[in-house]
Order: structure tokens, then C-alpha cells, then sequence
């Protein structure tokens, strides 16, 4: 099919005229699938369109224009083969090949690619160096940020606005326009949009409104539990995003949110610490950039760990909820509680913690525990950084009423260098025990 419409596109009957020959743009479609070439990609070739539809027609007049005002940098991935050299005046170590590597895949025609760089390793700021030298050098026209939940996505937006841009040094957000998307209006100047994957999926499905404490919850732990379906939207074309950045791409989202992520007519770029089997393979196998917690633990970006596995009762066999006792049930999407006193004894197994039951203080009883054995590790002795190996949200819970359990002195954890998400890691000392 792709060489019969080759023969269409160089052969215009006698008369008709077009503003470039051979024509550049080219589709092939069964009604259902639909695949598209641009002819003014470097070694171009056809890619598939979300559920067969094609671009809107003022999308392919305004390239056209592009391709006229600078056919040097006609399209992006045109833009993308005679980019400058990566600043490194700014970065460190890994940080420029990861920008680098992501640039080559980009211009080799893969649509996607994986960055995988340990935690505090400065991910958020290769995502903003690459937003940069894409919009600039190879004339992006919007990229989508997704974020696990709305906590990190002011973090990438106060990233962002402290960015200063290689040469001149001034800000990011002097030279484009950023959105962080609190409602379900896409602003159409904005050059980088930062949402949530569930306010886009809703976006997507025509609504005006998100309820704002959706965004406060990790899309992995409130995902439905089928996978989405989503429709063409006309007011959000497939055009919408050239670039989609995908942060904490290790979570489970390839399976019930992966139209979301393949709505848009766009490369995506994946960025990690923890890989796991479904993000190697959403991502075709192309990891670009491999910087994994030992190395940040030799190059001193890092402070190494040591896990204790501390066994409670509760956490080995489960516990019961008393007949007569009220009891919160949390709905999973709206995350609204509703109370009931309960008729009968409610048994829980221990894998039931932290995905069907919260145990209010579970795990702050273990480190409550140690302090008071006299058994607590101190400072002299090198110290104990203790973490709940649980959910974030199931570990916040406890954190929240510790204050009452204990007299606990907090402070901003501290970590090499390391940006440490406060709502999720709470540094406090129980006697001289460091808990995080």
C-alpha cells in the first residue's frame, strides 16, 4: 500500500497544482487503521494514527507553512539531525549522554525511549534540558509531561521555572510558556503541559471538570481496574502533543491507562529508577540510558541502604476488626470515606495490608518498638535509617498521628544532594534512631 500511494503522491494529474511536490503527507487506511508518512522526515516511513483517524486540516496547513519558513527544520525529527552539541556546563556526569542517547533514538525514527537514572540522580532536569533543546533546535511544538500524581507535578513545575537555559541564562519560562494543568483546559501557547495521566485521561473523555483530590493520588494505586477506553476527541486532536515524557514510568500503567499514552501522535520518552517488565516492553526494548543506584552509590550521588525485614504480628498473620467497632471504607476512585458500624468480625490476611486494609500506625510501631527495647542503634554507632517498606500512602498514614505516639522532633530529610518528595519521606530522630 505504502508504494501505490508513493505513486499518488509523485503523480498529480495535469492541472493540479500543490504548494510541495512530490506531496508530503501520505496516509493509508482501512477505515479502522490508518497509517501516515511524512515524506519530509528524514528517511521517513509510515507510522499508525490513534484508532485510524488522520490530522485536522489546519494542523496540515500549518506545517506546511513550517516546511516553507524553515525547510531546513521542516519537521521535528528534521530539526533533530543537525542539533548543537549538549551544554555541559550545567550538567554532571551521566546527565548529558542521557540527553544525548534519547536525541539519537529520536532521530533514528524510534518512537520510543526509555531513561532509566536512579532516584536523585537529576532525571527532572534531563527531562528539562531535553524540553529546551527540542523546542528550540528542533522547532517541538508542545510536549506533555505526565506525572504519577499532582504532588509531583508542582515539583516538575517549580523544576522547570528554575531552569536556566544554556547560553544566556535566563529562564525557562522567560523564553516559553508552561501549563501545569489544574483544570480540564489545555492552554494553546503553552509549549510544555505537566499533568496527571488520570486528569488527561479525563481531558480525553469530554469532561469539564476532575475533582482536585483525584489529582493527590498515585494513578498506579487508584487505577481502574479494567483498562480505559477512549474515543477521538475533536477538541484534543491526535496532534496535540509532538513529545509525551512519561515520569515514574516503572508503575503499572501500560496495561489500564496505555491508550492515554498512545492517543497522541507523539514520541514518548519514559523516565525511571526501577524498570520493571512492562515498561521494558511499552518501550519496544530501547533503553537509552541506564544509570542505576550503585553507580549514583560510587559516584557519591547516593548514600547506600541496608534492608531490615522486622516482623510484627499483624503484618505475619493478619488481624480481625471487632463486630461493633466503626470502620472507614475508602471508595477507590472517588477516594471518599464512608463510615459504618459493622454487624460481624471483618478478618484481614496479612497480604490484605495496604491494598484492602490501612492499619493506622503499623508502621510506625516497629520503630516505636526499638526505642523503646534500648535496643535503638545511636548516632556513635553509625545511626539506622529505617523506611516503611509499604505503599507511600499506606506509610504516610501512621506519620500522620506519630506526634501523639511520641515526642518526635521533625525535619527536612537530607539526602546527597538528593530532592526528597516530603509527603511521602518524613525524616524525624526517635533516640537517636533516624527514621525516613
Amino acid at each position: 500500500m505504502e508504494l501505490q500511494t508513493a505513486k499518488y503522491g509523485d503523480g498529480l494529474p495535469e492541472g493540479v497544482s500543490a504548494p510541495i511536490l512530490p506531496l508530503p503527507f501520505r496516509y493509508e487506511s482501512t477505515g479502522k487503521v490508518s497509517r501516515f508518512t511524512n515524506t519530509q522526515d528524514p528517511d521517513f516511513r509510515s507510522r499508525p494514527t490513534f484508532d485510524g483517524y488522520f490530522h485536522r486540516p489546519e494542523t496540515l496547513a500549518r506545517w506546511l507553512d513550517t516546511m516553507a519558513d524553515h525547510p531546513e527544520r521542516a519537521t521535528p525529527r528534521a530539526g533533530l539531525m543537525d542539533m548543537p552539541p549538549v551544554d555541559r556546563g550545567r550538567l554532571w556526569g551521566v546527565q548529558p549522554e542521557a540527553i544525548q542517547n534519547t536525541e539519537k533514538s529520536m532521530r533514528l525514527g524510534k518512537p520510543r525511549a526509555l531513561i532509566q537514572m536512579a532516584t536523585g540522580s537529576g532525571k527532572t532536569y534531563v527531562a528539562a534540558n531535553l524540553c529546551y533543546r527540542l523546542i528550540r533546535e528542533a522547532n517541538v511544538g508542545r510536549i506533555l509531561f505526565l506525572v504519577d500524581r499532582g504532588n509531583l507535578g508542582r515539583q516538575t513545575k517549580t523544576e522547570f521555572y528554575k531552569f536556566d537555559t544554556p547560553g544566556d541564562g535566563r529562564k525557562f519560562t522567560e523564553l516559553y510558556n508552561i501549563q501545569h494543568l489544574t483544570s480540564n483546559h489545555i492552554d494553546g501557547v503553552s509549549r510544555v503541559c505537566i499533568s496527571t495521566i488520570q486528569r488527561m485521561y479525563s481531558i480525553l473523555g469530554g469532561e469539564a471538570h476532575l475533582d482536585e483530590e483525584a489529582d493527590e493520588h498515585s494513578s498506579f494505586e487508584d487505577a481502574p481496574t479494567r483498562p480505559v477506553e477512549i474515543s477521538y476527541n475533536p477538541a484534543v486532536p491526535i496532534e496535540t502533543f509532538d513529545v509525551v515524557i512519561v515520569d515514574e514510568c516503572h508503575r503499572s500503567i501500560f496495561g489500564v491507562w496505555r491508550q492515554v499514552l498512545e492517543y497522541f501522535d507523539a514520541s514518548i520518552v519514559g523516565l525511571t529508577a526501577t524498570p520493571n517488565k512492562q515498561a521494558f516492553g511499552f518501550f519496544n526494548q530501547n533503553l537509552v540510558m541506564e544509570y542505576s543506584h550503585d553507580n549514583a552509590v560510587v559516584d557519591g550521588v547516593n548514600v547506600d541502604y541496608s534492608v531490615y525485614r522486622i516482623r510484627t504480628e499483624v503484618t505475619e498473620k493478619g488481624s480481625t476488626i471487632d463486630a461493633g467497632l466503626a470502620a472507614g471504607f475508602r471508595d477507590r476512585q472517588t477516594r471518599k470515606v464512608r463510615w459504618e458500624d459493622l454487624d460481624d468480625d471483618v478478618s484481614y490476611k496479612a497480604s490484605d495490608l495496604d491494598r484492602k486494609v490501612v492499619a493506622k500506625g503499623g508502621s510506625m510501631a516497629p520503630v516505636l518498638s526499638l526505642r523503646r527495647s534500648g535496643r535503638a542503634p545511636t548516632k556513635a554507632t553509625g545511626g539506622v535509617a529505617l523506611r516503611p517498606a509499604t505503599s507511600d500512602r499506606g506509610a504516610l498514614l501512621p506519620l500522620e498521628n506519630s506526634r501523639q505516639e511520641a515526642p518526635l522532633k521533625f525535619r527536612r530529610a537530607q539526602v546527597l544532594g538528593s530532592r526528597v518528595d516530603r509527603s511521602v519521606y518524613v525524616a524525624f530522630r526517635l533516640g537517636g534512631v533516624w527514621a525516613a
